[in-house]
């Protein structure tokens, strides 16, 4: 009589009976079903082992695979597990759930109890995903970990600590992308929240790729500076591009205890000691990176603000940019208006409760004179204008070249049009963390890029008008994703969209479905954060003209870049039937 136990011990036992050792001999290789699982059982050098009958892989079934020397080998993508315990010789496939068995009177029975914990194997294979890369593992894995009721903060953190230790380059793109899908959750229907984790997450991912990790530098032995002097030596540093002693500096303050906003006030004000730095990449990266710390109430925020160092101090500086020195000196106009910031801000605090003058500033901000537009900004200071309510003028200034853009400039013009607005709504989102006078040159900075665009606004593309409003909008929205199925529909889908905000069409319902087409396309930073950023400025001018003039540029964005490929989506298609059970060999037409 055959007898056979496995060493594996566990907790729990629920042996049932599955078949005859005799039956399993002379098949070598049997399929059973036993409460709702489809088992392989297989006959190996004298021994019978029990295997889930689903590669993890795709789904193909395993039973009928060649087995030799232990190993079981799907014949779909050669896929090779061990049969005793399931693990899997392909860091692009998932280990197979391997069963217990016992014979007992020539029965095999088989232990169904699960036997790791599912929440702990899930997460492992998300680190596994993002350290090989494999963008269908990491699919698979947000997927299971969602619906077993995981907060997506769990593998947003996941990612987020991943991404700041191994990326040659620090805080980019990738990065940038994750802290966007976060920000973009709460816009999205419930269904399309894994895969907003996911792409962010395969962004993290392919920044990763090969880079070795980033150890963070330690902290100034047994110092007493204070903070003041740290802000100070930070900032010589990176006018030096000493990103090592910059560092030094930022961490010795965050183990002195610096406040949020202190750390925050550090970085900004570095960031707008040049004008408009990497075009406006760099102070964006920042404003991110300090959203992911606020989404994982500040976890490991040593190494998250230390990714930030080197592209801070690397950054290109725009004073030394031809189109910000001629023919107009922008910097000389910037430079003499900061000098008179301290006393404008001075002037207008007793009057910061009036201010109501954005419809008479926006002209000045789309106009042709750079010294008219430096001196528009501080005469609103003087009248009671906010840093903050500046900053969302200005963004929305920005905006606004988007939603005029006219497409017969080339192509590549939309991203010139669409760094302001990214650069602009950073600016914004710091300023309402911390009121900083150094920040507040960033609006000033963001008002002058919008001035270099305006050539792409000639003639300006018209803003469709609130007429001819219909009964039922949720018919126009039912519309949408076909046009963005065509090339070249950017007015169309901008007064289809207009047409849906003024017919009284749910403003929350249109930013989910536009996050579900952006989502279906292949991973676009700038597409990213453009919807992002609209979304965010949305969400603070509500259903004002401005609002709806926000989320038509977002709109336009969007159509301009579609469609793609959509390789991306089709990957998480594919893990999402596979967690369903569907069986992806099978024909479906």
């Amino acid at each position: 009589m055959m007898t056979q136990t496995f060493d594996t011990t566990t907790s729990k036992e629920r042996y049932v009976r599955a078949a005859s050792v005799a039956d399993v001999q002379a098949a070598g290789s049997m399929l059973v079903h036993l409460d709702k699982h489809a088992i392989a059982l297989f006959y190996s050098d004298n021994k019978i082992y029990a295997i889930d009958n689903r590669c993890p892989h795709m789904g193909f079934p395993l039973h009928g695979s060649t087995c030799k020397d232990g190993i079981v080998t799907c014949p779909w993508h050669y896929a090779r597990f061990d049969l005793a315990g399931g693990g899997t010789f392909d860091s692009w496939a998932d280990d197979v759930r391997a069963f217990p068995i016992e014979i007992r009177d020539g029965e095999v029975w088989v232990n169904l109890a699960p036997q790791v914990d599912r929440a702990v194997h899930q997460r492992q294979r998300l680190l596994h995903g993002l350290e090989q890369g494999i963008s269908l593992v990491i699919a698979k894995s947000v997927i299971a970990l969602l619906d077993m009721g995981t907060d997506p903060t769990e593998p947003f953190r996941v990612g987020l600590e991943f991404g700041t230790r191994y990326n040659k380059e620090g805080w980019s793109t990738g990065l940038t992308m994750h802290t966007c899908m976060m920000n973009l959750l709460p816009y999205l229907n419930a269904e399309d929240r894994p895969l907003a984790l996911y792409q962010g997450l395969s962004a993290v991912a392919r920044d990763s790729g090969s880079a070795p990790p980033h150890f963070v530098v330690h902290p100034l032995p047994n110092s007493s500076v204070d903070l003041t002097t740290l802000k100070s030596w930070f900032r010589q540093f990176i006018e030096r591009r000493d990103s090592e002693a910059a560092e030094r500096c930022l961490i010795s303050a965050i183990r002195l205890g610096a406040e949020k906003k202190q750390i925050a006030d550090m970085l900004f004000a570095a960031a707008t000691d040049h004008r408009y730095i990497d075009v406006g990449h760099t102070l964006d990266f920042i404003n991110k990176a300090l959203e992911a710390l606020d989404a994982v109430n500040w976890q490991q925020a040593e190494q998250v603000l230390a990714s930030l160092i080197s592209g801070l101090a690397n950054a290109s500086r725009m004073e030394e940019s031809n189109s910000w020195r001629y023919p107009v000196d922008l910097v000389a106009i910037l430079e003499s208006a900061f000098d008179e910031l301290p006393a404008a801000l001075k002037e207008g605090q007793p009057r910061q409760e009036n201010w109501s003058n954005q419809e008479q500033l926006i002209p000045i901000l789309l106009g042709e004179n750079p010294q008219a537009i430096a001196d528009a900004l501080l005469t609103a200071l003087r009248e009671g204008c906010t840093e903050e309510q500046l900053a969302s003028v200005v963004s929305y200034a920005a905006a606004l070249r988007v939603a005029r853009f006219n497409t017969n400039n080339d192509f590549g013009d939309w991203d010139t049009a669409h760094h302001p607005l990214t650069f602009a709504n950073a600016v914004h989102q710091g300023l309402r963390r911390v009121a900083s006078l150094e920040l507040l040159r960033g609006v000033f900075d963001a008002a002058m890029s919008v001035y270099l665009n305006r050539f792409l606004n000639v003639p300006p593309a018209r803003l469709p008008e609130p007429k001819d409003e219909v009964e039922h909008p949720e018919e126009l929205l039912e519309q949408l994703p076909e046009f963005l199925d065509r090339q070249q529909q950017v007015n169309e889908v901008a007064r289809l969209v207009a047409h849906y905000l003024y017919s009284g069409g749910k403003p929350e319902q249109l930013m989910a479905v536009l996050g579900k087409l952006m989502l279906r396309e292949n991973r676009d930073f700038h597409v990213i954060q453009e919807i992002e950023a609209a979304f965010r400025q949305y969400s603070l001018l509500g259903s004002t003209d401005a609002g709806i003039h926000v989320l038509i540029a977002a709109a336009r964005y969007l159509a301009a870049h579609s469609p793609t490929m959509r390789s991306q989506a089709q990957t998480y298609q594919i893990a999402y039937r596979l967690h369903k059970g569907d069986r992806l060999f099978e024909d479906r037409e």
